[in-house]
């Protein structure tokens, strides 16, 4: 059986699903409901369910990672994600978006670049992130540095996120990644369009 665990803190909703020891699935939304209807319908798998919203210890920490990483810090975790199912395409990306630094940001058509395919391949990624947090699908955007969506919780959270990492970068970076490099961006270029 799956288990989905929930918490609220400071406004925001985690949902997390687990199976064994493996993360299955992560979201965050406004509220409990529609974070265990985001969870329940990234599930691929048909096996029942159950909601807790008393975590283990394990969970506990898991849920303290999440806060940390919404506060934009970047927390110590090891948790296995159960990512090993992907498509090796889909597994690349999300590789190359999870070295993208607090701070900063990427876009679409640069991971498309750095790991090969399309900026809309790559979108398709990022649209089916079941991670998001612990892969920070929050950090790739528009080419132009708009947002663009976010399937956890929409675009006003990602942009709360990416405010909450703004480090006063000025400069870009790149990042060498498995198959190329990786061209950054301060988070100040995506946050001051919006403000």
């Amino acid at each position: 059986m799956i288990k989905v665990y929930v918490k609220s803190a400071d406004g925001v909703c985690f949902a997390v699903a687990f199976s064994g020891e493996e993360i299955l699935g992560v979201t965050l939304s406004s509220d409990q409901k529609t974070a265990v209807d985001t969870i329940r319908g990234s599930l691929a798998a048909k096996e029942p369910f159950e909601v807790f919203t008393q975590p283990t210890q394990q969970i506990g920490a898991l849920f303290a990672a999440l806060k940390e990483f919404y506060d934009g810090k970047t927390p110590e975790y090891s948790f296995i994600l159960a990512d090993t199912d992907l498509p090796i395409y889909s597994q690349s990306v999300l590789r190359a978006v999870s070295a993208i630094p607090v701070g900063y940001v990427a876009s679409y058509g640069a991971v498309a670049k750095a790991v090969g395919g399309g900026a809309r391949a790559v979108g398709n990624v990022m649209a089916s992130n079941l991670f998001p947090l612990i892969i920070p699908c929050h950090r790739v955007v528009k080419s132009d540095f708009g947002l663009g969506g976010y399937g956890a919780g929409g675009c006003g959270i990602k942009l709360e996120l990416l405010r909450r990492e703004q480090r006063g970068y000025s400069e870009h970076r790149e990042i060498n990644i498995d198959k190329g490099v990786l061209k950054v961006f301060p988070t100040e270029t995506v946050v001051k369009k919006y403000c």
